[in-house]
This record gives structure tokens, C-alpha cells and sequence, in this order.
């Protein structure tokens, strides 16, 4: 029986063992791909891309088709919170409690706080992976019930400087495009995006549109040569920080070849003069030095941009589309970088039409549907301004309450930095990581060991954060909740909960409602005269009188949110979740008396400002925020994995989404590692004036010289270690500094400057073999733990259909053999039940345990070069194939391989398992051009038919390997 057109609160009768079907969404970026989720007596058995769901139209990337996976019953009771904790002193172990016990707990320390510091001593810090209705609650409970504006959310890391680059050129936070603009554009200009791997089925699409109008041109600037930028007719490869000097550049030579739009401008912007003048000494050549470019290829992007591609005039000009995420925006000057991009389709008209326009890319699930709700420090329900005292009054009517308060909050880095000071007393994370994520970690900590009270609202006990929770409050996650997000084309989906939540795991809004209500009765009253606002249900009494909280179900919250927008830009009074159960996922606006949504906005060249005119943006260029210099000479960046996503909190707990990028290392050009004497593989110490971090060099030569890259994934929870001092080695974001923008408040993550030397860890450690997968991540955890105070440990499972692990380790000098015996434990590799090898001199050892003919674990230890033959091992490993052909070899302490045993390489596809070797045996026997060969390689090993993430990587491929001769 096939369930997924029942509406939400439906039951269905299903017989027993039979398989149910929930529509819902993923739960990983902005795409906002639908999903159907198969279930079975209550456990999900799988998933599969929606096929009528706008967003993505039956495709799923990597993550999103092994979604199932992480959902594994397995797994509930080694990463899940499965009951709420309490603890009343920092030196004692959480013990387990009642919802009761603490949400009563909770109420009264927070109205204890309150009473004695005000207001502003507590924080919230919320989720962009929040459901629309959670983040609602939160926000409400803020601002309305307590009086503070210090709500904020991840998504200050992410979107803050598109949303401030939006407001001060078009008025509102309101993306003006769709995806099906793609199908339409001449010329697609991608900035700060590696959309391949970020959001790869959006990739798709553009990949598609390419195949149909082989003359669109693709323009990608990025200082990295991504997949990406592989792709690209043009790539641009700036030196981090300078896009604004590009885009005013852009524009100089725009103007002084006549290529802007001069009605338009004069119909429907102010401000160019100012810009005009601004841009006039920034010529292409002058950029080019700032930026590291070729002066021509800076001709070429401003002439395809405001034409639409070669071979157009100004007048059949042809739409351009731009495509931009954390390149732009995690900067200190990302407002004026998103500004100044957006200045260019101003000054050519390219926008409010098909296939032309400014389009933001969200980096999480609900990003958007969260600055909605205006559930940030700086915004007010449905995008009002916190600084307008009439948009104050509104909510505070629609809420019931006296006022809201007209500071701005704390924003993200400021929460933390105040609680750091003292001046935030407690501080309520839900859903998200900031022991992970928010950059200078060394300061996070600090501020979490000096709140007085820190509650961490959390689905996975593997997050960073838990371990400085005073209260853990148990949250539902993705195939449990039931709501609403919000994608990057402003399009608002439905997700459904497939099985019930694990323990006594509650949904974020219902725990967020039900500490509100004990707390409200704990408070002065802040409630207005006549009580409730008018959009608020009735008839629910606290105490004898109305509360702002009488919700009983996510539906009603999405209701009072609905009517907070009448009238506004993202109006959707004229949407319910009975047209989203009827007709689907919808775009906003939908006002009441509406067929539908609106696929693009300003089609009439009108603005939500003032005077209904855009404004554009007049700011010079500004460097990074951290110059590199003779002690700190490397320019660090960060970004995405293809298969991994944020703090891998669930992409984690799936081995098979290692496979593509096995563990953490730095990125490096071949010539940087050259000229230092490194060599590929080498652990290098990287420090910044915040903190440093051992890992291994990746030669890559899609890096600049001076530059260098690590994954922003790579937290404490997978790499750790402790420097010569005793100080603890964050992960990446130990690295990064706080300095944010002046306007949007969102951190300069995108760069570092850096010094990289020699680890100098003269003993290495490589153990790996298959676990139970009944125990595989929670002895990840303990590894971790246990062995985190060498100065470098990192643990990561593999595997595809087993779950293993594997665990690196260096030192200035061997552990005690009771410290090797621990391990060896771990890995079942002590004892009888191995074979062994040891050269005490050398500090060397050798273990492997076998399983019939198959290599099942091994651990390696000594000096570097006898810890090489980890590498082979593991490939034999997860190859599953006999040992028996390598004999000695096995236990043998040498630096080289077997002659007989082949280099697999790396993991190309992950939806087939399909390796670098198969495809390059495969490509040797292939001939015709490179899309012919493309073809046959897919038709023979189903690479890339599937999810499609790798198909950049195996163009890359078909290039490299010759045809065969005719």
C-alpha cells in the first residue's frame, strides 16, 4: 500500500511488514530536494528522490540518497539524546530527568537570571536546519516573552550577508529568482561557489541547461579551481577577499563601453552617480593586480555579464544570472560583496526577468524560512526592521504583548563573546554546534565554561557542544518533525514525519512552547491589556489568563506566522497546509485570494523601499580582514566536501559518505610542498594567532601558491590533538577568526592567515578493521576521548556494507605499553587472536587479525615509514580479498607495497562504489571524443547515472586519459 498522498494527520491501516511512503524534504542544504521516505514497521528502510517535488524532480545527491542510512535503528542508542539530562554542578555527570523535573528546573533558574541581570543576560542560539515553526517559538519566547533580542542562529554564518546585500540594494530579503531561471539564462556567473559539491543537484540542472544551449557561457570566480570552475568558459581565479574589486571593475568597463542600461537605471535605481564615481579609478587593469587576474579575463566577465554572452549588443541584450554562496558571503565586507554584484545587474536591467537576476544560494534547509520569522539578533517577524518603531508595534499587537525591545541582540560571535565576559548569564543552543562551527573555538569554549547555565536542545550526543550542557534536552530530527522550510527560490515544502521520535525525544516548537509557559507564569507580565494578539488560538488559560504559547500542534504555529505576513513583501495568507497537501510545495508570495506563487519578483521593476526604486550600493573595496605576512605567509580558506555536510552530526554516522574524502588533510600547491621539502602525506603543523592543528598535506593543484584549504567539517569530534603547551587542538575553526562584518555581523570564515611547518612527530599510529556496527561510533567517541591528548589523533569511519574504523595517531615519542595494549583491545588485535611483529629497538609494532583468508583489522606503529603500509592494507581490507597472495608481507615493517596488489585510488562514485582504477582500466579501452566516452564509461559501470555528484570528477578523468588510438 502506497501512502504518500495521505494528508498529514492521517493514520494509515497497513498490514503487517508492509511498506509506508512519507513525502517530506531533506534535511540537508537550500536546495530543498523533496524526498520520498520508505518505512517499515515503524524503522526507515530507504529513500528515494520525489519526482513531482519542483526543487529537484526525483534527483538526490549523495547525502540526501543515504538518508536512510543515517536513520539506521543501530545508531538510536550510540549518537542519539534519547532522554533529558540535568546536572546542578559543572564537576558532576549529568544524571537523567522528567520533561518535568526539567523544563520546571530550567524555568526557574532562567526567571532567576532574569530577576537579577534583566533581560539581556540570556541568549538563544537556534538552528537554520530549525523547522520554520520552531524557529517561530524561539523567537516569540524571546523577544515577546522575555524581552530580549538576543536570538540567533547559525544561518548568521551562512546567509547574514545575503540577506543585508539584498536589503540595501532591493529593499527586502527576497531572492529575486527561481531555479527554472537556469533553463533560461545566456550567461550564468557563479561566485564564491563550488555549486558542484555544495549543491549538486542545482549542478545538475546547470549541467543540463549547458547540454541543451552549448553557447551559454559559463563564468565561475572562485580562488580555488573547483569542479566547478572545471566547468566553467571562463574561470576566475582571484586571490581570496578581492571579488569586490572585480565586480567594481566589472562595472568600470561596463560604463566606459556603454554596456549598462541607462533607462533602467534612470527609471527604476538611485545612487549611481555616487557608484559611477566610486568605480572610476578602479579600471580592469588596476584590479588585476589586486586580484591576481589577467586584465582581458576581466574584460571578458563584464562584456558575457552585461550582454548575456559574446556576440550581443546592449541592444538584444540576452539574461545573465548569478549564483553566489559563502565565497561572498563569510567575509568581513560580505554585505559589499554581495552589494557590489548586485550593483551589476542594476546598472545592465539584468533582473526581474527569465533567466536574469541576482540569486542567492541558502546553505541550509531552512535558512530562509528562519529570517522569515525574523529569528535573528537584527530582524522582526515577516522581514520587518527592528529599528522601525511602527514595525515594533505591529508585532507587538499581533503578539499580545507591551512591545518588543529596539535594541539590536547579540549576534552569533558577539553571544559568545559577551558570555566569555559574563555578561550573558545562560545561553540556550538548539540544533546546532557552535563547539564546532563558530570560528576562534579557543573563545567558544571559553564562553561555555563561563555561563552559568547552558542548555543544549540536541538530537545527537555526538555534537561538540553536549559535553559543556548543564541540561540536555532531547530534540526530534529529520524523518520525525513535522513542518514547514523554506528553499533558496523562496519555495516553502512541507516535511513529514515518517516513524515516531526515539525515547523521549520531543519536537523543538513543543519543547521551546512548553518551557515558555512555565516560565511566563515566572515572569513579570508582559502580556497587553486585552491579552492575546488577534492572530493568536484561544481559549487556552494559564493561571487564569491567556498564554502566548496555546499551541498544540506545529499547524497552529505555522498559522500565526502565516498572518504575521499580511501585507508584506513575503505575503502567504492566501496559502495552508491543506493547499501544500493539495497542490504541493509553493512559492511565496501567495496572498490571500491567489491561485499560486510567484515564480520572480520585480518583473515590474518595482521595489519594496521607499520609492519603489533599487538602490545601489557605493562601498570601495576593503582586504581581508587578516593580511598574510612574514610569520603567517598562507592565505587559508575553508569550505565543502562533496558527501559531507556542516559538523557531520548525521552525515557522520554513514560510513559509505567517507568514502570520496577519507579523512581530514590540508590542501596545498605541489610547488609549496616542493620548495619546503614536504612530501605528499606529510603531517603539518598549521597555526594561526588563535590556535594551530596537525594534519596531513594533500597536493592539489587546484590551489594558488601561498594558499591553502581545509574542509570546514573537520571538527575536534574527528581531529584533535593537544600542542607542546597542553593547549587543545579545535579543529579547523580553531584557526578562524571572529572579526565580522560591520553590517550583516557575519564572521570572515572564508579566511586565514597561517604559517605552516613541519609536525615533526617522529612516532605514528594507523589502526583500522571492521566493527560491530551495533558499537562502531560510540568507540569513535571513546578513541577520541582517550587518546586526545597526544598532539595529533583523528578517527573516522569507512565502510560500505560493514562499518569500520579507522583511527591515526603521531607523538614525539611511543606510549606506554599499556596505552598500546588499549588499542590493540579496541581493535581485536591483542593477543592470540593476531599476528604480530615487533622491533622494540626501532619502537616498532605490527598487528593483523585475519578472518578465514581476509584481512578483518591491523594496527601499525613506529617511525613514519613503518606505518606506510597502512595505506595498501586498507585498501586489501575493504577490498575484501584474500590475504593469503601476501603472506609476509602482512607483518612486514616496510615502506613500500607488494609489486602484486593494485593502487585502487580513490572513490569516485559513491552511489555504485566506483573506483579511480576501474575507471581508468575502463577508459583505456574506450575510444571517441569525450562525451561519447563519457557515455559508454556509464553505460559500463553505471558511474554517474545515479545522484550525478561525480560526474565533474569523471569529466576530469575522460580528459586526462587519452582516447584509444584509432
Amino acid at each position: 500500500m502506497n501512502t504518500a498522498d495521505l494528508p498529514a494527520a492521517s493514520i494509515a491501516i497497513v498490514p503487517e511488514r508492509a511498506a509506508h511512503e512519507t513525502r517530506s524534504t531533506c534535511p540537508y542544504c537550500g536546495v530543498g530536494c523533496g524526498v520520498i521516505v520508505e518505512s517499515v514497521d515503524g524503522r526507515i528502510t530507504g529513500v528515494r528522490g520525489d519526482p513531482d517535488h519542483p526543487a529537484n524532480f526525483g534527483r538526490l545527491c549523495a547525502k540526501g540518497s543515504t538518508l536512510h542510512l543515517s536513520a539506521a535503528p543501530e545508531l538510536a542508542p550510540q549518537i542519539r539524546a534519547l532522554h533529558p539530562e540535568l546536572r546542578t554542578a559543572r564537576s558532576a555527570p549529568r544524571q537523567a530527568v522528567s520533561w518535568n523535573d526539567a523544563l520546571d528546573h530550567l524555568a526557574r533558574r532562567f526567571a532567576g537570571i532574569i530577576a537579577e541581570h534583566g533581560p539581556d543576560s540570556v541568549g538563544f542560539y537556534i538552528s537554520g536546519q530549525m523547522l520554520t515553526e520552531d524557529y517561530y517559538v524561539f523567537n516569540k519566547l524571546a523577544k515577546g516573552l522575555i524581552g530580549t533580542n538576543n536570538v540567533d542562529t547559525n544561518s548568521r554564518l551562512c546567509m547574514s550577508s545575503a540577506v543585508a546585500g539584498y536589503k540595501q540594494t532591493l529593499g527586502a530579503d527576497a531572492p529575486p529568482c527561481s531555479y527554472a531561471d537556469i533553463d533560461d539564462a545566456s550567461c550564468l556567473f557563479i561566485a564564491g561557489s563550488n555549486t558542484a559539491w555544495a549543491h549538486p543537484i542545482v549542478f545538475r540542472r546547470i549541467e543540463q541547461a549547458k547540454a541543451a544551449r552549448p553557447a551559454m557561457r559559463l563564468i565561475v570566480v572562485d580562488p580555488r579551481r573547483t569542479e566547478t570552475a572545471e566547468f566553467a568558459d571562463l574561470h576566475l581565479q582571484l586571490l581570496p577577499g578581492t571579488d569586490v574589486a572585480l565586480f567594481h571593475a566589472m562595472l568600470h568597463l561596463m560604463i566606459w563601453e556603454d554596456l549598462i542600461d541607462p533607462a533602467y537605471i534612470a527609471a527604476h535605481t538611485t545612487g549611481f552617480n555616487a557608484l559611477r564615481e566610486l568605480v572610476r579609478d578602479m579600471t580592469p587593469a588596476k584590479a588585476a593586480g589586486i586580484c591576481g587576474l589577467r586584465e582581458a579575463d576581466i574584460a571578458t566577465a563584464a562584456r558575457w555579464f552585461a550582454l548575456g554572452g559574446p556576440g550581443a549588443a546592449a541592444a538584444t541584450r540576452r539574461p545573465t544570472l548569478s549564483m553566489y554562496c559563502q565565497g561572498l558571503n563569510q567575509s568581513s565586507c560580505g554585505t559589499a560583496k554581495n552589494a557590489a554584484l548586485i550593483n551589476l545587474h542594476l546598472a545592465c536591467g539584468q533582473i526581474g526577468k527569465p533567466g536574469a537576476g541576482p540569486f542567492s544560494l541558502t546553505g541550509q534547509p531552512n535558512a530562509m524560512g528562519g529570517r522569515e520569522v525574523g529569528g535573528m539578533a537584527n530582524l522582526l517577524s515577516a522581514h520587518r526592521d527592528l529599528s522601525n518603531p511602527d514595525h515594533r508595534a505591529e508585532v507587538a499587537r499581533l503578539w499580545g504583548v507591551d512591545d518588543v525591545p529596539a535594541a539590536r541582540g547579540k549576534t552569533a560571535v558577539e553571544m559568545f563573546e559577551a558570555a566569555a565576559r559574563g555578561e550573558v548569564k545562560a545561553l540556550w543552543i538548539a540544533c546546532t554546534d557552535p563547539a564546532q562551527s563558530l570560528p576562534d573555538q579557543a573563545l567558544v569554549r571559553r564562553a561555555l565554561e563561563a555561563a552559568e547555565l547552558v542548555v543544549v536542545q540536541e538530537a545527537y550526543v555526538t555534537a561538540a557542544t553536549v559535553a559543556y550542557a548543564d541540561a540536555l534536552l532531547p530534540a526530534t530530527t529529520w524523518g520525525e518533525k513535522e513542518g514547514t522550510v523554506t528553499n533558496s527560490e523562496r519555495r516553502i515544502s512541507r516535511v513529514r514525519a515518517s516513524v515516531r521520535a526515539p525515547g523521549l525525544a520531543r519536537h523543538d516548537w513543543a519543547i521551546a512552547a512548553d518551557f515558555a509557559t512555565r516560565l511566563e507564569a515566572l515572569l513579570p507580565r508582559r502580556a497587553a491589556p486585552h491579552g492575546a494578539g488577534p492572530m493568536a488560538p484561544s481559549g487556552r488559560q494559564l493561571g487564569g489568563r491567556p498564554t502566548l504559547f496555546p499551541y498544540t500542534c506545529a499547524e497552529q504555529v505555522w498559522n500565526e506566522h502565516r498572518e504575521s505576513t499580511r501585507g508584506r513583501d513575503l505575503d502567504i495568507t492566501g496559502l495552508s497546509w491543506s493547499i501544500l497537501e493539495r497542490d504541493g510545495p509553493q512559492q511565496w508570495p501567495y496572498p490571500e485570494g491567489a491561485r499560486g506563487g510567484k515564480t520572480r519578483l520585480y518583473e515590474n521593476a518595482t521595489y519594496p523601499t521607499a520609492d519603489g526604486r533599487a538602490r545601489f550600493a557605493a562601498t570601495p573595496y576593503a582586504p581581508v580582514a587578516e593580511a598574510c605576512d612574514a610569520r603567517h605567509p598562507f592565505a587559508l580558506t575553508t569550505g565543502r566536501l562533496r558527501d559531507q555536510w556542516h559538523g557531520m552530526s548525521r552525515t557522520g554516522s554513514v560510513p559509505r559518505l567517507f568514502g570520496h574524502a577519507p579523512e581530514p588533510c590540508i590542501d596545498l600547491n605541489p610547488a609549496d610542498l616542493a620548495r619546503r621539502g614536504w612530501s605528499d602525506g606529510e603531517l603539518l603543523r598549521v597555526s594561526s594567532r588563535r590556535g594551530d592543528l596537525v594534519l596531513p598535506a594533500r597536493a592539489s593543484d587546484g590551489l594558488r601558491s601561498g594558499q591553502a584549504f581545509i574542509a570546514m567539517h573537520w571538527g575536534a569530534e574527528y581531529l584533535a590533538g593537544r600542542g607542546a603547551e597542553g593547549q587543545a587542538r579545535l579543529g579547523v575553526n580553531g584557526l578562524t577568526l571572529p572579526v565580522f562584518d560591520p553590517q550583516s555581523f557575519q564572521p570572515e570564515l572564508k579566511h586565514a592567515a597561517v604559517r605552516l611547518e613541519a609536525a615533526n612527530l617522529p612516532w605514528h599510529l594507523a589502526a583500522f578493521g571492521w566493527m560491530p556496527a551495533t558499537q562502531a561510533h560510540a568507540l569513535r567517541r571513546q578513541l577520541m576521548q582517550e587518546l586526545g591528548d597526544l598532539p595529533f589523533v583523528m578517527c573516522v569511519p569507512f565502510g560500505r556494507e560493514r562499518t569500520g574504523l579507522l583511527l591515526r595517531a603521531a607523538a614525539r615519542g611511543a606510549p606506554d605499553a599499556a596505552w598500546l595494549a588499549r588499542v590493540e583491545t579496541h581493535f581485536g588485535v591483542r593477543g592470540d587472536e593476531a599476528l604480530h611483529y615487533a622491533d622494540p629497538s626501532r619502537s616498532v609494532r605490527r598487528a593483523v587479525r585475519l578472518h578465514g583468508e581476509r584481512l578483518e583489522a591491523a594496527m601499525l606503529c613506529g617511525p613514519a615509514d613503518s606505518v606506510a603500509a597502512q595505506r595498501w592494507l586498507r585498501d586489501l581490507l575493504e577490498s575484501g580479498a584474500s590475504a593469503k597472495p601476501y603472506g609476509q608481507w602482512l607483518l612486514l615493517p616496510s615502506s613500500q607495497p607488494p609489486r602484486n596488489i593494485p593502487t585502487p585510488g580513490h572513490q569516485v562514485c559513491n552511489c555504485f562504489d566506483v573506483w579511480q582504477i576501474k575507471i581508468e582500466a575502463e577508459l583505456s579501452k574506450i575510444d571517441g571524443d569525450a562525451d561519447a566516452r563519457l557515455a559508454v564509461l556509464q553505460q559500463r559501470l553505471r558511474c554517474g547515472t545515479n545522484c550525478g555528484s561525480c560526474l565533474p570528477e569523471l569529466r576530469r578523468l575522460v580528459r586526462e586519459h587519452a582516447a584509444l588510438p584509432a
